[in-house]
């Protein structure tokens, strides 16, 4: 179908384009050696459309970059001819990279597969209240920033993270199916900001432990080693323990299983803690966790007031770890524990019994988040960047040795 500009009844050509006129002019200007930005400043545009142009629109059909207009015309209505074909529907390579990071198999740290809760795909969005289905689930901007990690050479692996969106939500374009939706991090096509609070102050925690006294070098993440950590709560008093490493994001998830007793009777006031993340319990899964790990490794740790974590002073003579408390309701003075709380609700939806994952499984969803490649880390993986740590630490320990 050839583009609508071409019709005679068409309308004028908007601003955004660029018109034939100004194709000569850029021609003209190239010619008398202007550079970018001096002809952007003479037709009154932007640079980068100037920049673009030239790239996308010059003549290469002699193997030299010659700017002509007629042949920048042509190759611009040529670009705006409809339908195109989805570049997902026309590279069946890039389509199945894309579907495996997308809906891929949640596998723990040996390769083992775990298929999570069976969840049947209605048409339409899940509810807060039940299972969601288990996978890969990298985003789509992870998925197109890493192709430039994993084929750095080659062009045809290339995908914006908006097309991707556009192949599972437009099904005229038939490249993934529906219901792939499903693996995303919400599984809703609207992503809602939902405001989180947490419970008030507490008595275990003093002024000398607030977060105000943390050393500075917390802040700005070039210390690694202080972590950031938080409780998820399901149905039944059931709850999963997470920390995420301030520096590389990489993630610990805390099997918090019920103890003997629990559920058998009628709860007894201020009886003992039998759910499972009672303070003693989250003290010792903590310790049991942190202290298998490099001394210059677990410096500081970050919670919020919540009492769970009221035997911290244990915590600190087990392990060496200095804890801080967050000021109340103030759950973004943690924000990299909350956000992965966040992706864990793909796995762990409220209003479900946590207590039903066992600690492989447990181990599987905290590998797949640390293999997922991050922005901020320059689209590697938490694990990648955990292990250089790891290496590092290591061989500190023995060149002191």
């Amino acid at each position: 179908m050839a583009p609508k500009i071409l019709a005679p009844s068409s309308k004028p050509l908007s601003e955004r384009y660029l018109s034939f006129a100004e194709r000569e002019e850029i021609a003209l200007l190239r010619t008398q050696g202007c550079g970018v930005r001096e002809t952007a400043r003479r037709l009154g545009r932007n640079a980068s459309t100037i920049s673009r142009e030239l790239r996308r629109n010059a003549a290469t059909r002699g193997g030299g970059l010659e700017y002509r207009a007629t042949t920048a015309q042509w190759h611009a209505e040529r670009a705006a001819r409809r339908p195109k074909r989805a570049k997902l529907v026309a590279n069946p390579v890039l389509r199945k990279y894309v579907q495996d990071r997308l809906a891929g198999e949640v596998a723990g740290p040996v390769g083992a597969a775990f298929c999570g809760p069976v969840v049947p795909w209605k048409g339409r969005r899940h509810g807060p209240r039940q299972h969601r289905r288990w996978a890969r689930a990298w985003s789509p901007e992870q998925i197109s920033q890493r192709l430039r990690l994993d084929f750095p050479g080659d062009e045809t692996m290339r995908i914006s993270h908006e097309a991707i969106y556009q192949a599972l939500y437009v099904q005229g374009r038939g490249a993934l199916r529906r219901e792939l939706t499903a693996c995303l991090r919400t599984g809703r096509a609207l992503r809602v900001p939902r405001a989180r609070s947490r419970g008030r102050g507490q008595s275990h925690v003093t002024p000398e432990i607030m977060i105000s006294k943390r050393p500075a070098e917390v802040a700005d993440r070039a210390v690694p080693g202080h972590w950031e950590g938080d409780l998820i709560l399901g149905l039944g008093s059931s709850a999963i323990g997470t920390l995420v490493e301030r520096t590389t994001r990489f993630t610990i998830l805390l099997h918090l299983p019920r103890m003997p007793g629990h559920g058998d009777g009628d709860r007894v006031k201020n009886g003992p803690a039998l759910a499972g993340h009672g303070a003693e319990a989250v003290r010792s899964a903590i310790t049991r966790t942190i202290a298998s790990l490099p001394q210059q490794l677990r410096r500081s740790l970050t919670w919020d007031q919540g009492t769970e974590l009221s035997q911290h002073a244990q915590l600190r003579i087990d392990t060496g770890v200095q804890v801080y408390f967050c000021d109340p309701h103030s759950p973004w003075q943690r924000g990299t524990n909350e956000n992965t709380n966040g992706l864990l609700r793909q796995y762990f939806p409220k209003g479900t019994d946590l207590s039903t994952h066992s600690a492989a499984a447990l181990a599987a969803v905290a590998a797949t988040l640390n293999s997922r490649p991050r922005k901020t880390l320059g689209w590697r993986t938490p694990a990648e960047a955990f292990d250089e740590l790891l290496r590092s630490a290591h061989t500190g320990v023995a060149t002191t040795t």
